[in-house]
């Protein structure tokens, strides 16, 4: 008798190391924290602004998932902010691992990147010198806790769940704001007017692209508008009754729609992806997490303080529509990776943006991540990524599932393609002190990450 437990003792602890298909069921907790700053601290997202906030339109929260398939705990966390610096974000995966134990390189941290959030970062976009344009610190560090607050708390209340994920398109609510002349130069188009508005197409390229196109203006020559990321991802967290847990939205726009309204510029507010958020837990319950997509040049088609509402609604009802037929399962093994990646700066960077860069100043040191939940896999990438990176990322990885998560772990800029830089513009411009060159480097450290991510799951499925 004794030696037949010992030899079943034997198979199950084989089977545990060297077969993952046997092991616990799935589990995954949520919880959020309040970051609303008070009124009187400075707003990140626009360099104009010269005095502090006056106003709260709706609070700021931190969300967090935590998820478990007995051998790896991946956490995902979103915040109401314009980006978190890696400088904070090494600080919140410190105490999440002190308090948790989670590894570090299974923490992400994403920003909504709201406008109309708080200046936490002094390095970047300073704006007018005016007395008192300064960071909190105070509210910093609080901040810093109550992020890392959302992960222990999501872990704390940890229950069995399953998950799935479905795939959604909206593009009628976003254009690219790029469009190029007939010489191939971009002339910005942040906003359209009504007349141009009323001019817009969804057209489906051969390649497969999507791009929403207007006549702008509508008495000049014909521009054309590059394309936009039309996909609007859900990942529904449920459990066992079937009840929404958690969810998590994934989708490329700005978080600028309340720009227009001028009695909202001096705001806290979480713009249209707070909405979004709101309306999806109100009908599910639950909590919501908003991701942005490949963000860098896609804005929403209007501005000001009922399309603000109405960007995130339209947005919400889709994320709604998709999260009801949603196939769950418990059965989905999680892990994480995270690499570091240097990226060429500019040979003169420009003083009001970020220049954290190597000791010669020729390159900026940052990180990207993978996540996998099952056959889900989610990329983080840092910074402000326009949409082309993200959607050549995407076709060249040849994943089902990937959410591309821009504004993830660090604070970098803007991340544009080369063509970018010859066709000028805002974002290779001044917006940037990346040099040419740099998001291919991210592309290529981006898909090697997502291979290595393959080749460790399929190691593992291997007896």
């Amino acid at each position: 008798m004794r030696r037949r437990l010992l030899l079943l003792s034997t198979i199950l602890l084989s089977a545990d190391i060297f077969c993952p298909a046997v092991r616990a069921e799935l589990r995954g907790g949520c919880a959020r924290t309040n970051i609303t700053p008070p009124v009187g601290v400075w707003l990140s997202g626009y360099g104009s602004r010269d005095r502090p906030s006056d106003d709260i339109v709706d609070e700021l929260w931190a969300k967090a998932v935590v998820l478990s398939d007995g051998h790896n705990t991946v956490a995902i966390v979103a915040t109401d902010l314009l980006w978190v610096p890696l400088q904070i974000t090494k600080k919140i995966r410190g105490i999440v691992k002190e308090k948790t134990g989670i590894p570090e390189d299974h923490v992400l941290i994403s920003a909504t990147h709201t406008h109309f959030g708080p200046k936490i970062f002094a390095k970047t976009k300073i704006g007018p010198d005016v007395p008192g344009n300064t960071v909190d610190e105070a509210y910093v560090q609080t901040l810093i806790r109550k992020i890392a607050d959302s992960v222990f708390l999501a872990h704390r209340n940890m229950k069995d769940v399953r998950i799935g994920a479905a795939k959604g398109e909206i593009p009628e609510i976003v254009h690219n704001r790029r469009p190029r002349n007939s010489d191939g130069s971009v002339t910005m188009a942040f906003s359209l007017s009504p007349e141009a508005l009323a001019t817009r197409k969804i057209v489906s390229d051969p390649d497969g692209s999507v791009r929403v196109t207007f006549t702008h203006p509508p008495e000049g020559p014909a521009m054309t508008f590059g394309p936009v990321d039309p996909e609007a991802w859900v990942l529904r967290i449920e459990d066992t009754d079937g009840e929404v847990v958690a969810c998590i939205v994934n989708f490329a726009c700005h978080a600028v729609s309340g720009s227009a309204y001028p009695d909202w510029f001096y705001s806290i507010s979480a713009d249209f992806p707070g909405e979004t958020m709101r309306v999806v837990e109100q009908a599910e319950g639950g909590i919501c997490l908003f991701t942005a997509g490949t963000t860098g040049d896609i804005v929403p088609i209007k501005r000001g303080r009922w399309p603000r509402l109405q960007i995130g609604r339209a947005l919400a009802g889709e994320v709604l529509k998709r999260l009801q037929f949603v196939r769950t399962s418990n059965e989905v093994a999680t892990s994480a990776m995270r690499k570091q990646v240097k990226l060429p700066v500019k040979p003169d960077p420009s003083p009001d943006r970020i220049t954290d860069a190597g000791t010669e100043d020729k390159h900026l040191t940052t990180e990207i991540q993978v996540i996998r939940l099952g056959d889900v896999y989610i990329l983080g990438l840092p910074g402000e990524v326009l949409v082309e990176v993200g959607l050549q990322i995407k076709k060249r990885a040849g994943l089902q599932n990937l959410l591309i998560v821009s504004l993830s772990n660090d604070a970098i800029g803007y991340v544009c393609h080369s063509e970018a830089y010859d066709e000028g513009g805002y974002e290779p411009g001044t917006g940037t002190n990346l040099a040419k060159g740099a998001a291919e480097i991210l592309i290529e450290q981006a898909l090697a990450l997502i291979d290595e991510m393959r080749a460790d799951t399929a190691a593992r499925k291997t007896p």
